[in-house]
């Protein structure tokens, strides 16, 4: 493994440390601000925060080398943005009728639509042990998407955190498009498009702008589970590409699930229990897959 490579999976799961604080922080927040108010400012938290740090590199005379977006990224740039619209949205619906603890253990589903749209759309190699790795994460989801396992009774809240998921997933592949550019740009276009795009949809639908004294901490939030988060991701895909990074970045659920445990003393149920364990496998079988080789 090379250095390049290693420093790649530190980027990765220090922005899955970043994401963590999303799911248990947000669902705090949610009790104040409604879902799509709360989507539409978090990603404009991340936007200002890194547009912010940008002045500062650049007042400090460490300007970016990095390579500009261009016409050709243009259609993956808006694929990201209204997909980032509608995944945050998705997630905070889901958050706001389901367990923190059970959003942030779902948000593993994550890996597979990255994996299999990678395959499929972007024709990125998956290992046989990725594929195992993928059946697992996708039976745990299963157990965790049902209430009531006796009469099947699928919860709504679980729905729209899967929702969620393929919306980033294919996300993700859109990024990993535009990996070689400035992350910082990436996250300033993906703060400020999709931040705008879910605010306009809360005010067409009726939510209630959020208090000011709300405001700040949802700000923060964005800039630091989304803003930094997805700056060190797009750092890691570089080098891991799309479908090995979110393996990595599966890291976040299990420390979401901690802090949800922790902040709202969920009782973890035998069917979350079981379902966790099967995840932590999956995510395991994926995290410790042969890296992609590096190009010449």
């Amino acid at each position: 493994m090379t250095k390049s490579v290693k420093l790649s999976i530190v980027w990765a799961i220090l922005a899955a440390a970043l994401y963590a604080l999303n799911s248990p922080v947000s669902k705090l927040l949610l009790l104040d601000v409604a879902p799509a108010m709360m989507a539409g400012l978090l990603y404009l938290g991340a936007g200002a925060g890194m547009l912010l740090l940008g002045a500062v590199r650049s007042g400090l005379g460490r300007g970016s080398r990095e390579k500009r977006l261009t016409r050709k990224d243009l259609p993956y740039t808006v694929g990201m943005v209204l997909l980032d619209v509608a995944a945050p949205i998705f997630l905070m619906i889901g958050l706001s009728q389901t367990t923190s603890a059970n959003a942030s253990l779902l948000n593993n589903f994550e890996i597979v639509a990255t994996s299999v749209i990678a395959l499929f759309v972007f024709q990125e190699k998956i290992s046989k042990r990725l594929w195992l790795a993928i059946a697992l994460i996708t039976g745990s989801s299963m157990i965790l998407s049902f209430e009531d396992a006796s009469s099947l009774r699928f919860s709504i809240g679980s729905l729209f955190v899967l929702l969620a998921c393929v919306c980033w997933g294919l996300e993700n592949n859109c990024t990993r498009m535009m990996s070689e550019s400035d992350p910082l740009e990436i996250v300033v276009i993906k703060g400020f498009g999709s931040g705008t795009g879910s605010l306009m949809i809360g005010l067409v639908i009726g939510e209630p702008f959020p208090a000011l004294r709300h405001i700040p901490a949802v700000l923060l939030l964005g800039f630091v589970a989304y803003g930094l988060s997805i700056f060190f991701y797009v750092y890691a895909q570089r080098k891991l590409g799309a479908a090995k990074t979110s393996a990595y970045y599966a890291l976040a659920p299990f420390l979401g699930v901690a802090l949800s445990l922790v902040i709202f003393r969920e009782r973890p149920s035998p069917a979350f229990l079981a379902a966790l364990s099967i995840m932590i496998v999956g995510t395991y079988l994926a995290s410790t897959d042969a890296p992609l080789k590096e190009s010449a």
